[in-house]
């Protein structure tokens, strides 16, 4: 599984509502714990498109989980919004936007790209002949449903299910394997802001996120995890 922290380096990802904080930090710290938990609790193999605060460019990121021949790709944000009172929770997969609002996280997460919008519609055509659409579809649609069920079990408040969308990620472009982006808060939301610079919180996302895998991966190897993880009791 490749765990990709959005932005880093040069590229700070959205501002969040208190000052100092950037969406390359906090999604670096969720996307470490995903990775731990996914070799911990799953005895999965799971690398990280950068461990440490570096610019990758959006290319580099899917190449990098093709050369290490990932069988998932799950690419880890925050959203952003002019109004503060925007809050919630989406998981994405690649296809053409059918909304205003996926085309607007689409365009703000595609900022860094060289490509232009015109250059999309050709190469998104091609790659959706090839691409793991109904796949990436399922695993967004199992890691929105728990990260939603499990935060609201954990006692947070307000958490909003925005759910499951398609739209024109350029990180997603040319993966060859199932995967999804997952918005897992609002940066710019001043509860939200606060929460993801929270360890715990961080931990309770990451956790939803690998439970959301192993739904996944259950729902196409039933017996996948009857068998205790390598190297753990019993």
């Amino acid at each position: 599984v490749v765990i990709d922290p959005g932005h880093g380096g040069k590229d700070f990802g959205a501002p969040g509502f208190s000052p100092g904080v950037h969406e390359k930090d906090v999604v670096l710290e969720i996307a470490k714990r995903v990775a731990r938990n996914l070799r911990e609790d799953l005895g999965l193999e799971a690398v990280l498109t950068r461990s440490d605060d570096r610019y990758l460019t959006l290319e580099e990121r899917t190449a990098f989980a093709n050369t290490r021949n990932g069988d998932l790709f799950v690419s880890i944000h925050t959203n952003a919004s002019r109004d503060p009172r925007a809050y919630g929770t989406e998981t994405y997969f690649l296809n053409l936007a059918t909304d205003d609002e996926s085309i607007r996280v689409a365009a703000m997460e595609n900022a860094t790209s060289t490509k232009n919008i015109s250059d999309l519609h050709s190469i998104l055509n091609d790659l959706l002949k090839n691409a793991k659409i109904n796949e990436s579809s399922r695993l967004a649609t199992f890691v929105q449903a728990t990260l939603v069920r499990n935060l609201n079990l954990k006692g947070y408040s307000r958490i909003k299910d925005k759910g499951v969308k398609q739209a024109p990620f350029y990180v997603l472009l040319g993966a060859r394997m199932p995967s999804i982006l997952v918005e897992t808060a609002f940066i710019s939301n001043r509860e939200e802001c606060q929460r993801l610079t929270n360890p715990s919180y961080q931990e309770n996302v990451a956790d939803s996120i690998v439970k959301g895998i192993r739904t996944y991966i259950q729902q196409l190897s039933p017996t996948a995890f009857s068998e205790p993880p390598r190297g753990s009791p019993g």
